[in-house]
């Protein structure tokens, strides 16, 4: 069981060197928003670099395929029982509360649950399973009716169970779609909470007077800052101590840069495609 010591949880957050431009940003508004007396311990996980982010135990898997890089680290870095997902592109935006994870986590241990996912979706046709914490029903997937079964979205995870998910060689995408499909199979179950708000998503379940939803956005999409950026911009620059970063934040924003700092690839339309193949481009 969990102990003040010796939690049982970890908060993972995985991430790739590619996108180290983010770190600074998830960090400012993870502290911000997040109570770190939820007893967890705190995993930041590069593929090779070295990083020092507040509140947080580097740790890192080594280059490779997506689902290759993380089952290595679930395997050789994570002791815990239980995972927590987080990546480095979600950025909280709405304080989080130390009770509801705590009275979660009692939940998750008693019952063994496996997957609990923190966010809401209109893919997900959920019923109620009798269970609330802090006033947020807990709700289990039917996983006939339901669509991605297997996310990458906030979620709290049994490591083992996790591990099964993850062949060798799958890209995050492919995980996902034949995730989906192997979990269709399976069908076990799923538990579904209205926790998190990402990029502002409605709750899905019938809630009986919760307690505050916390939030993230998702800030990054094709290997650039999209719009949901512009808020956290916008507060950071309010900060000396930020302001260089938010500058910096906004120089890849308005110019479209990868985060790696090169120009975003432009994705010609099919007749242009076709027209630079006749003329041998």
């Amino acid at each position: 069981m969990t102990t003040k010591n010796q939690p049982n949880f970890a908060l993972l957050v995985h991430t790739c060197d590619r996108y180290q431009f983010l770190y600074p940003g998830f960090s400012a508004f993870f502290n911000k928003y997040w109570d770190f007396s939820i007893p967890c311990t705190y995993y930041f996980a590069t593929e090779n670099l070295e990083v020092n982010i507040n509140g947080f135990r580097n740790i890192r898997s080594g280059s490779g395929q997506w689902s290759d890089r993380l089952a290595h680290l679930l395997r050789n870095e994570v002791k815990e029982k239980y995972v927590i997902y987080f990546q480095e592109d979600m950025w909280l935006d709405k304080p989080v509360d130390a009770t509801f994870f705590k009275e979660l986590f009692k939940l998750i241990e008693s019952n063994n649950w496996k997957q609990v996912k923190l966010t809401s979706s209109d893919v997900y046709q959920t019923n109620p399973t009798g269970y609330q914490v802090e006033g947020f029903t807990v709700a289990q997937l039917d996983n006939e009716k339901s669509g991605y079964l297997m996310s990458h979205q906030v979620t709290i995870w049994d490591k083992e169970y996790l591990l099964n998910q993850l062949p060798k060689d799958e890209h995050p995408w492919r995980n996902e779609r034949k995730g989906t499909k192997r979990l269709k199979k399976l069908n076990p179950e799923i538990f579904q909470v209205d926790y998190f708000a990402e990029n502002g998503y409605q709750e899905i379940n019938l809630n009986y007077n919760p307690a505050l939803r916390s939030g993230y956005q998702t800030i990054s999409q094709n290997s650039a800052l999209n719009d949901r950026v512009l808020p956290y911009i916008n507060e950071l620059k309010q900060y000396p101590l930020h302001a260089a970063y938010a500058s910096e934040l906004q120089l890849h924003y308005d110019d479209q840069l990868t985060h790696d700092g090169k120009p975003k690839p432009r994705k010609d339309d099919i007749f242009k495609r076709i027209k630079n193949w006749l003329k041998g481009k």
